[in-house]
């Protein structure tokens, strides 16, 4: 497989509306997924969505590592095509995040704690589950890629907003919650 190169904020892929997959289990979309892997595992992230790697399709991987397994298991990497996130009933909190496209820096962003996901697997199998948790905003970080969105675009406080080394050394707590 291949490494791809990722995109980086400002490259116009990264603000424009994916495409959906036709043919979700096709061998151009299983290679991509499979060079997918081995960008995000090189990389050392936890998603990867198709514009961060110059292919303005509806698909991402992710996985959570046990390190990030906060109310949930440790989850394998795994592959949404065309996928649908559905903010559930309950809190919606600030966590930190960081992006492949956006190296160095990263942001208290709100997200939903539940999320159901929809969608296809690699395989082209139909996916529907709910996700809590880090793995929840995994899944809305990626799925915001799919639509030209990129984590400073759903900040709404900039004091939480830095270099990864400065925010590591100088942690600043962080509001319980931003609605319930």
């Amino acid at each position: 497989m291949a490494i791809l190169k990722i995109a980086r904020m400002g490259h116009p892929v990264l603000l424009g509306k994916a495409a959906a997959v036709t043919g979700p289990a096709g061998p151009e979309i299983r290679r991509l997924l499979a060079d997918m892997a081995d960008t995000l595992e090189d990389a050392g992230g936890v998603g990867l969505a198709a514009p961060q790697v110059h292919e303005a399709w509806r698909l991402f991987i992710y996985r959570v590592p046990a390190a990030r397994a906060d109310d949930a298991q440790e989850m394998p990497l795994a592959a949404v095509i065309n996928p649908v996130v559905s903010p559930l009933p309950g809190p919606v909190v600030l966590g930190w995040e960081g992006c492949l496209s956006i190296p160095g820096l990263r942001a208290a962003v709100p997200r939903h704690t539940r999320v159901r996901l929809t969608g296809f697997d690699a395989e082209g199998a139909p996916i529907d589950t709910v996700l809590s948790g880090f793995a929840a905003r995994v899944v809305q970080h990626e799925n915001d890629h799919l639509d030209g969105i990129l984590y400073p675009m759903r900040m709404t406080d900039f004091r939480y907003f830095g270099f990864n080394e400065e925010v590591s050394s100088y942690p600043p707590a962080l509001p319980e919650s931003e609605t319930s």
